[in-house]
């Protein structure tokens, strides 16, 4: 009987001993790259106007605490959401499916869904669903943003009135010194010339005005999106700043990294609250850089 006590013991105790020496699957860092706790993060981002999280589209671990984000802020305040994987132009369609007027698969034939949006994004939705929250369709239309690559936002202009209340007013503001355009240019070895950033602004642009557009005083708005439209307080916050500069926002970015016991100097500032995560975490799909 007491050897048979002895070996469950050690059983345990060998097996507490090898998940505790095994990595954590993240560790969230606040912006000067101390370590911070989950708890700590909720507080300060309940008090926010908008929240952004920042993941990488193919991040097992940045979809699930986006769910986990989005159900202890619906514990503390009244939320919309906000979702880059759905253009403006499928707004009607979401509308649909988010009050049951239509099934999933109705809605499926009817939207180019991302191709991990069952895994990934519908559990925000149908939380969303359950708990009558408004789904808000943000990005631009993927086929201008590829006419603006191809031609610039000259070509905006051949819109009709009716192409055009998917977008922001235009002219759009366009800043081209801005470091996450200038990077993006560089990082393509100058693939796409000018023409290349202008296509990210038209989304940035697009997001910021359908957050604003269905952002309710009093009320915080939580959107997803692709890190880097919301690094360094980039992308679609520096056209929500042009607009309404008075609104408090919060940050989230997802960050990979072989050692995540301490955060790399390139990840410092991206965002308010920086989740590192290892870089031999498995994909949910093959990211599409284009998104």
């Amino acid at each position: 009987m007491f050897r048979h006590i002895l070996i469950i013991m050690l059983t345990i105790w060998t097996v507490n001993l090898y998940s505790q020496s095994k990595n954590p699957s993240y560790i969230i860092y606040n912006n000067k790259g101390k370590k911070t706790s989950y708890r700590k993060m909720i507080k300060k981002l309940t008090g926010a106007d908008i929240v952004f999280f920042g993941e990488y589209h193919d991040n097992p671990i940045a979809h699930w605490l986006e769910l986990e984000v989005f159900t202890d802020l619906n514990d503390k305040r009244k939320l919309s959401l906000g979702l880059e994987m759905f253009e403006s132009d499928q707004q009607e369609a979401v509308d649909k499916y988010t009050s049951g007027e239509v099934s999933f698969q109705e809605f499926n034939a009817v939207t180019d869904l991302w191709s991990n949006y069952d895994t990934d994004y519908d559990p925000l939705v149908k939380f969303a669903m359950d708990h009558q929250i408004p789904v808000v369709a943000t990005n631009s239309p993927r086929r201008y943003a590829n006419q603006v690559y191809k031609g610039g936002f000259s070509v905006l202009n051949s819109l009709s009135e009716k192409e055009l209340t998917f977008l922001p007013p235009l002219p759009i503001a366009y800043d081209p010194e801005l470091p996450s355009y200038v990077k993006m240019k560089s990082m393509m070895g100058g693939h796409g010339g000018d023409n290349l950033p202008k296509a990210q602004a038209i989304k940035d642009a697009t997001m910021a005005y359908f957050i604003l557009q269905n952002h309710r005083q009093g009320e915080l708005f939580y959107h997803i999106n692709g890190s880097y439209h919301s690094d360094f307080r980039e992308g679609i916050l520096y056209y929500i700043q042009l607009s309404a500069p008075n609104l408090k926002m919060k940050t989230i970015s997802s960050v990979s990294q072989q050692d995540i016991s301490k955060l790399d100097k390139d990840h410092l500032g991206k965002a308010d609250y920086i989740i590192c995560i290892p870089d031999n975490m498995t994909k949910t799909y093959r990211s599409n850089m284009m998104k």
